[in-house]
């Protein structure tokens, strides 16, 4: 039958799987259960050494110096009698606590750092980057033997040092991977949707990145293990006789031709800290992936919008939006890729823009929005909405009318949607912006949200992630987040595009009683005559960034006065004649003129 359809069919009578926590997906590893309990074996011991040591660690028993294991002494004794195995346990605390110490400063730091400028990019990108290649230039060991001189020897101030000279290279990994997630659909639906910068890094960028993150903080713990170690080893950090892992395999190197089995138990115990560091890195970096690629599922989406044009020299005020000399030039094109545009759209009413690839229509209304690619601007233009006129040169005034004033859907609806959370969360967070509601409001709104787009089982779908829906029902998830805010005007480029033919009819069906329903104008971008004749009350017809006719659906069809439109209009699929060629625009144009000559 339909899309929704088939997606019933395909798990009937199942539930979608509820989501798993983090860390219940991490304990179901054995690598990771291993490391852990290596780690807590370790943190144990450093928060509770004078209860489990069997002896003091600096009692010297000079009779009883290099003893093998034995049952009194469990790893034997030192060159100065002392127990190991006591030795070993409180050696653990000065390594975790310079641990903790230099993860928390380089964390903070390197994660603050990498997502803000990954997501901002522009002069603030090019000033982080400048830092981070000042601070790789500098030789890490002279300056943490100069801090440890001057210091005199404070492992605060040299594990603080060690994590802001860390922070460089962590920054430098995690910016790269932040960059590729601004560009995600999704983010752009974010912003759509009215969330903040801060909201949309904390909730989408951050979890995206999480397995990144979270492997460049294992690789600098592993890091940070050897060079507290290695600090001790020299004698710059834990003063002897007091135990420290660093301390106690510089003992044994001076032992090492006589009882090398000194370097066993503190070679040992930084060895499996090390190596448990890695393995829970990597485990942790699968169980936050899997918290969004779980099973595949559906792919494609399509999306709804539209708006009315209708050139005039002044504002219409009875138009919900009225644009003005709306002109948009790229950096280093003399050319403008949208020259002059003007429009009116009236309340309830729906706007067809069609025109070959690369006419201008998306750029179109992604200005009304703020949301020009980079390296394309808005050189002019105006526009009056809501009773309020408005520079779209302005990109701060654009912003505030995403999602309550303007709403849009995207061509790829799984593009737009992030595989971290599910399709109540994408829906949630945008009511949470605009409405003041419980947790059980919230849900219920969503819930009515989804049966307004008509989503059967909208509990069921509500618990789902992107992946586990089809592209149609996709689309009515986008068109369900879009309507939240409730937007006076709805933006949608080539909303049914990569969609079956039922599909189509239902989201242009959906679509158009969305419309009557509430009153709601919707700017539709397409390369579809169908389409436009299926929903649209009037259609602009663009041809490199020129607005050539703007008109009425059947007039536009039963007499365009523009030849370009007669020449687009020729060239659609639907209306050649059977058995001949499809003329193009071209041919149609050159007929045109050999006709009129």
């Amino acid at each position: 039958m339909s899309d929704i359809a088939i997606d019933t069919a395909a798990a009937p009578g199942a539930a979608a799987p509820e989501p798993t926590p983090f860390l219940w997906r991490l304990l179901r590893k054995p690598l990771a259960l291993a490391a852990l309990a290596w780690l807590a074996v370790v943190a144990l011991c450093a928060l509770f050494a004078a209860k489990i040591a069997p002896y003091d660690p600096l009692d010297q028993d000079l009779l009883g110096v290099k003893q093998w294991p034995s049952h009194e002494h469990w790893l034997g004794t030192d060159a100065l009698g002392r127990d190991v195995l006591s030795m070993l346990i409180y050696g653990g605390a000065p390594t975790l606590i310079g641990l903790v110490q230099a993860v928390v400063v380089a964390g903070s730091i390197g994660i603050g750092l990498s997502v803000t400028s990954g997501y901002y990019g522009g002069r603030f990108d090019a000033v982080v980057n400048q830092i981070v290649d000042l601070v790789l230039s500098l030789p890490t060991i002279v300056v943490l033997l100069a801090v440890l001189a001057v210091f005199h020897h404070n492992m605060l101030a040299a594990m603080v040092t060690v994590g802001l000279l860390g922070s460089a290279s962590m920054t430098r990994v995690i910016r790269s991977v932040a960059l590729g997630v601004r560009h995600e659909l999704y983010i752009e639906a974010a912003r759509i949707g009215g969330l903040s910068d801060a909201a949309i890094m904390t909730r989408h960028v951050i979890p995206r990145i999480l397995g990144p993150v979270l492997v460049q903080i294992s690789l600098f713990a592993v890091v940070t293990v050897l060079i507290e170690t290695g600090i001790s080893f020299l004698g710059l950090g834990v003063p002897p006789p007091d135990p420290s892992w660093g301390n106690m395999i510089a003992d044994a190197s001076v032992n090492v031709n006589d009882f090398p089995w000194l370097l066993v138990p503190s070679g040992a115990a930084a060895a499996l800290t090390i190596l448990a560091f890695g393995l829970l890195g990597d485990s942790a970096r699968d169980a936050a992936a899997e918290g969004w690629s779980r099973p595949a599922s559906a792919p494609k989406r399509a999306q709804v919008a539209a708006i009315a044009i209708k050139p005039v020299s002044a504002f219409d005020p009875q138009a919900v939006l009225s644009l003005r000399g709306l002109t948009i030039t790229a950096n280093g094109v003399a050319r403008p890729i949208v020259n002059g545009f003007d429009l009116d759209l009236k309340p309830g009413e729906t706007l067809g823009v069609v025109g070959e690839s690369g006419s201008g229509k998306t750029m179109t209304i992604l200005s009304l929005i703020g949301l020009l690619p980079h390296g394309l601007h808005v050189e002019n233009g105006a526009m009056r909405l809501d009773g309020e006129t408005i520079d779209l040169r302005d990109e701060k005034r654009l912003r505030r009318l995403r999602g309550h004033t303007l709403g849009m859907i995207f061509q790829e609806p799984m593009s737009a949607l992030d595989p971290c959370f599910t399709v109540e969360h994408h829906i949630a967070e945008v009511l949470d912006r605009f409405e003041t509601l419980s947790r059980r409001q919230a849900h219920e709104r969503v819930i009515e949200l989804l049966r307004q787009v008509q989503i059967p089982n909208p509990e069921d779908v509500a618990r789902r992630y992107p992946h586990q829906i089809s592209g149609g029902m996709a689309q009515r998830v986008s068109i369900a987040r879009s309507l939240a805010p409730k937007p006076k005007v709805l933006l949608a480029d080539e909303p049914t595009t990569a969609l079956d033919v039922t599909v189509q009819s239902e989201i242009l069906e959906l679509l158009r009683g969305l419309s009557m329903s509430r009153g709601m104008a919707i700017i539709l971008v397409t390369h579809d005559w169908g389409v436009v004749a299926d929903i649209c009350d009037r259609a602009a017809v663009l041809y490199r960034g020129d607005l050539l006719e703007c008109a009425d659906v059947v007039d536009l069809f039963n007499k365009p006065q523009h030849p370009y439109t007669r020449a687009l209009l020729k060239s659609n699929p639907h209306s050649a004649p059977v058995g001949e060629p499809l003329p193009t625009i071209q041919d149609t144009l050159a007929r045109m003129r050999e006709g009129d000559a």
